[in-house]
């Protein structure tokens, strides 16, 4: 069995991470960290983890015990994340990170979108992005995994196909996304209180929200992002604008046509010409994938939909990790969402 530390497993990603690893073949929690709320048992803090944890109380960190693990999950603020990878890399199998402390490869942009400067630049160069359908190869065998964005996860399986193929333009793509209240975390928030949340819908992060340059890295594009929070507890659905290259005349076709083939093989990606939805994907690990072409206005569309706790966070770290450590790549991941 693969022995499993999740520091910082009383956020939401935690949580989540630590449904998914119940269902692991070949997982086996016996560490996980929660200093705020350490003493407390899980099931106290998620009902839900009762019949599966029963007796797991979380505890504070420590990096001695820590580095006795084969895999530990990182759960953690981005700058707390940045020290934590750098005490446990090479002293476990694999570290995979949820946060961004590792995601950008250009470390002049995190003073910026970050507000504080990387000092490790060493293991950034080593970080391997964990997005298996696009660095499934880079990723086996890697030692500190960065896991993508819930966000960048939807956007860049929506564009990276069409921009790899050439289809379309890659100066002046649109994002407009939209992502339930469970991607601002477990800390309360006056932006993610009931009685802000409920029956409203607002845009945020204008021009200049921090996924953006990971966006732009992944799809290889510039892009125009815009978040948007929703009355859910979770979801992302991503619509995606672009012109296509010139020259070229796409269909909607044509299109969908380009990204069946591209995902053929991909246990987790769902192509169909039906418009994706939030709740089919709720609980599971896919993303829904469709595309359009309007030769009225001349644009491409492509729409996906995931769970950003599951496939956009934890469900994506398990599969990163699955691949990293050679072990079945669905292992413990559901396939199928929550309905009705």
């Amino acid at each position: 069995m693969v022995q499993v530390g999740i520091i910082g497993a009383s956020g939401f990603t935690g949580a989540e991470l630590l449904r998914l690893a119940a269902s692991h073949p070949d997982f086996e929690v016996v560490y996980a960290t929660g200093d705020s709320l350490a003493g407390a048992s899980a099931r106290s803090v998620y009902p839900s983890l009762a019949a599966a944890y029963p007796d797991l109380v979380f505890e504070t960190y420590d990096a001695e015990r820590a580095a006795s693990l084969d895999l530990v999950f990182l759960g953690l603020p981005h700058e707390a994340s940045l020290d934590t990878a750098a005490d446990l890399v090479d002293r476990v199998g694999c570290v995979v990170d949820l946060s961004a402390a590792y995601r950008l490869r250009d470390v002049s942009a995190y003073p910026t979108y970050y507000g504080f400067d990387h000092t490790r630049p060493e293991l950034l160069e080593r970080a391997v992005y964990g997005l298996p359908e696009i660095h499934r190869e880079r990723l086996r065998g890697a030692r500190l995994v960065a896991t993508p964005g819930c966000y960048v996860t939807a956007a860049t399986l929506a564009l990276e196909p069409l921009v790899r193929a050439g289809a379309i333009e890659t100066a002046g793509v649109i994002v407009d996304a939209a992502s339930g209240v469970t991607g601002a975390g477990r800390v309360p928030k006056d932006a993610n209180s009931f009685t802000t949340v409920d029956e409203n819908f607002v845009a945020y992060g204008l021009l200049d929200h921090r996924h953006t340059p990971e966006m732009e890295q992944e799809i290889g594009a510039q892009v125009l992002f815009t978040p948007h929070l929703a009355p859910m507890n979770r979801g992302i659905l991503a619509t995606c604008y672009a012109r296509p290259s010139t020259g070229t005349t796409p269909t909607t076709e044509s299109l969908l046509a380009l990204f069946r083939e591209r995902y053929e093989h991909e246990p987790f990606v769902v192509v169909d010409e039906a418009s994706p939805s939030t709740k089919a994907t709720l609980g599971a690990n896919t993303v829904h994938i469709t595309a359009r072409f309007d030769p009225r206005t001349g644009y491409v569309m492509a729409i996906a939909a995931l769970d950003n706790l599951t496939k956009g966070a934890s469900g994506g770290a398990v599969q990163a990790a699955n691949v990293a450590l050679g072990l079945t790549e669905t292992a413990g991941l559901p396939i199928v969402g929550v309905a009705p």
